[in-house]
């Protein structure tokens, strides 16, 4: 993986610690437990696969993708749920602009295939 995937890896393990933090930082109603719970969950998934990811295994790759992209999915509700204090929104936007920067510097790097050249 080039400079670029890794950074993408990067963002997606800070994302991921983030993640894995939520159930400690939340007051049981912004972000709910369940959610929380949750992220934590995807989180811990998330870190799992980055050492093989970062070492070049695409399928690990596709395991930080999808995993990032079902966390975010749990912040999106905070954008039209009435109720929501407005640092969580601003929390939820800002996660989720990482996780689409994060995704947009992987997935191409994921898309390509290396192929050796035997010398």
């Amino acid at each position: 993986m080039r400079t670029t995937g890794k950074v993408g890896l990067g963002m997606a393990g800070l994302l991921a610690l983030g993640d894995v933090a939520m159930p400690l930082i939340s007051d049981g109603e912004f972000p709910p437990m369940v959610v929380a719970l949750v992220a934590l969950a995807f989180g811990v998934a998330t870190l799992a696969a980055l050492l093989p990811a970062w070492r070049g295994s695409r399928a690990a790759g596709w395991i930080v993708v999808v995993t990032r992209l079902i966390s975010v999915s749990g912040a999106v509700p905070a954008f039209f749920v009435s109720g929501v204090p407005a640092p969580a929104v601003a929390l939820a936007g800002t996660g989720v602009v990482l996780t689409l920067a994060c995704l947009v510097l992987v997935v191409p790097e994921l898309l390509v295939r290396r192929v050796a050249v035997a010398r």
